[in-house]
């Protein structure tokens, strides 16, 4: 029987990526897309919803499907204001996965970061280190939680720090390759993308996922 899945994000680098593999996946049937902005695709899977993300929970008798993928992320230098920061990154995830919870979806899966730790000194890092744990206390049997490296790809928008560190990923590759240095290498967002559609098709235990074991499980 195939299966239904929401996806949030998906305008952006990874969701977009995602969004297209589960259109082209005979295993789906039905796509649901909430965001503020329309992904401009159209197909006869696609059922897409243009909200506030902030008031995603008013959106729950929508909010219905097998899976859900949550691929929502910005950045200092997109979202200086710490308040809204923490609305996106912290916010619309534990509204999602509330949502599951409250509408019985058993499979969950949301990018974090790397280093995401809620006692961290970091802002970024602690932001995406609460956000886990508020994630985890729902209880979602299948919940996953991506923690990748620098993501690469072309944005549509200029990121300045994220090229500067693409230039140093670049420079200081080889290196990378070493030993407990491998966790640093950048990921392409096909395969966080891969490794997201991987996950909800198959059995696996760990909740958190580090940047290694993503390319693993997505090549």
């Amino acid at each position: 029987m195939a299966k239904s899945a929401i996806v949030l994000g998906a305008t952006g680098l990874t969701g977009n990526i995602l969004l297209k593999m589960l259109l082209d996946d005979l295993r789906y049937s039905d796509i649901i897309v909430f965001g503020r902005n329309s992904c401009n695709i159209k197909h006869p899977k696609l059922e897409e919803y243009i909200i506030d993300l902030f008031e995603l929970e008013h959106y729950a008798s929508k909010f219905k499907a097998d899976e859900v993928y949550c691929c929502i992320g910005t950045t200092k230098a997109k979202t200086s204001d710490k308040e809204i920061y923490l609305k996106i990154d912290y916010g619309i995830p534990v509204a999602a996965a509330k949502l599951c919870k409250a509408n019985g979806i058993d499979t969950f899966i949301v990018i974090s970061a790397l280093g995401a730790k809620k006692k961290s000194k970091v802002f970024y890092n602690r932001v995406k280190g609460k956000m886990e744990a508020a994630v985890l206390e729902q209880q979602i049997p299948n919940t996953h939680i991506l923690q990748p490296s620098l993501i690469t790809g072309n944005r549509e928008e200029f990121r300045f720090g994220e090229s500067f560190l693409n230039f140093l990923m670049t420079v200081f590759k080889p290196i990378l390759h070493i030993g407990d240095l491998k966790r640093y290498l950048p990921i392409h967002p096909e395969t966080i993308a891969k490794c997201m559609v991987w996950l909800a098709n198959n059995t696996y235990n760990l909740e958190r996922i580090k940047s290694k074991k993503i390319q693993e499980l997505g090549e």
